[in-house]
């Protein structure tokens, strides 16, 4: 069997032929619809992959023609694809472009990588779909405290979650606290009607929605009243202590320095804490973010780990990464211009001082235009 090849499949080459290869791939075991997507929505991700490369597929055979690097990275890819589909995994294009990434960059067998179920629930599997993911689920198992920063749509806080519900159904923990700033995104809605829950409700409703989709929907009302699960403002955090507990502070970067602390310390025994945010969207009024500052007190601290997600980790729709590269490229551009703009207002700042020491030695300002005559003499 040729390497790059998985038990259940076979792969062989004709060689390359002018600088051409072609490799033929039989898939054994696996439905090929959960391979190749409806519609061959995974076939077609396969393609835009490696656009030099042809598929074709007709029944379980998998053809694959093109320029040889390109054709064997791909048939490394499509074995990947097998063995995952194999393991249970239940495929989607970020799956089959987070694989080409891993391989692409010699990250290790993406089967292996992307493998670990963190949770299953009502059919659902949730694991880590990008390398980063995984990194940041790794220091969640290993850290107390854990600080998952990125862009939006990188499963900082979905994961987070999933790991707090894991470590409570373990038994690890006793409860799970799950907390974020009540901070508008840059509206004001004013005076909500209602009780105390009802105008927090809001502000947390995102949790809330997660929390459904990885219980059962019945149970959770329950373990709310219990208090096994509390879904809480950070305001009520102030002078509680919080032990046995898998704690999860959501939208972090709309903390004031005060409020990070102030959270930070009510770490108390048996207690693990995951914070995540995107420092990239601050609401602040101020703008003065609590995670951005934390970055720079707190590293370096062991059993405190700063897990940086990027656009490489996004597992929304593929445009959502374009937009937060297109942002980060603009952001830069901005920065550039006011750096330029300070060197240029500094050099001016300088050019003045210069003449105005010039001017104090020759005894008198540079404003001083009178002849010598006038000048009091």
């Amino acid at each position: 069997m040729p390497d790059g090849t998985t038990p259940g499949s076979a792969a062989r080459s004709t060689g390359p032929i002018g600088g051409a290869d072609r490799a033929e791939i039989e898939v054994d075991g696996v439905a090929m619809v959960r391979l190749l997507g409806p519609q061959d929505r995974l076939l077609t991700t396969i393609e835009k992959q490696y656009p030099d490369v042809t598929v074709h597929v007709r029944g379980n055979h998998v053809t694959l023609e093109g320029e040889t690097r390109e054709v064997r990275a791909a048939r490394t890819l499509v074995d990947e694809l097998v063995t995952m589909v194999r393991d249970g995994a239940d495929l989607g294009p970020v799956d089959v472009t987070s694989s080409a990434r891993i391989l692409d960059r010699g990250e290790g067998s993406p089967a292996e990588m992307l493998s670990q179920v963190i949770l299953s629930s009502r059919g659902k599997v949730i694991r880590a779909k990008t390398a980063g993911q995984r990194a940041y689920v790794d220091a969640i198992d290993e850290n107390t405290i854990t600080f998952g920063i990125g862009p939006a749509g990188t499963g900082k806080t979905y994961l987070a979650m999933a790991k707090a519900v894991q470590a409570l159904q373990r038994k690890e923990v006793e409860r799970i606290i799950l907390s974020r700033p009540a901070i508008e995104a840059g509206e004001r809605l004013g005076f909500l009607p209602g009780t105390l829950t009802d105008k927090i409700d809001p502000y947390l409703r995102p949790l809330y929605d997660a929390l459904n989709e990885m219980m059962d929907p019945e149970i959770v009302p329950k373990l709310l009243a219990t208090g096994t699960v509390e879904v809480a403002p950070l305001a009520y955090m102030r002078g509680r202590t919080l032990n046995n507990a898998f704690v999860v502070l959501d939208e972090a970067q709309n903390t004031t320095p005060e409020q990070m602390k102030m959270f930070l310390t009510r770490l108390g025994f048996g207690t693990r804490m995951v914070v995540t945010g995107d420092i990239t969207q601050v609401d602040l009024p101020a703008g003065a973010s609590g995670l951005r500052l934390v970055t720079r007190v707190l590293d370096g601290i062991d059993d405190i780990h700063f897990a940086r997600l990027t656009s490489d980790d996004v597992v929304r729709h593929s445009l959502v990464g374009r937009i937060v590269d297109a942002y980060s490229e603009y952001d830069e551009q901005q920065q550039a211009r006011r750096f330029e703009r300070d060197q240029r207002d500094a050099a001016r700042g300088d050019s003045a001082r210069d003449g105005a020491n010039r001017a104090e030695r020759r005894g008198h300002t540079p404003q001083d235009r009178r002849p010598p005559w006038q000048r009091g003499r």
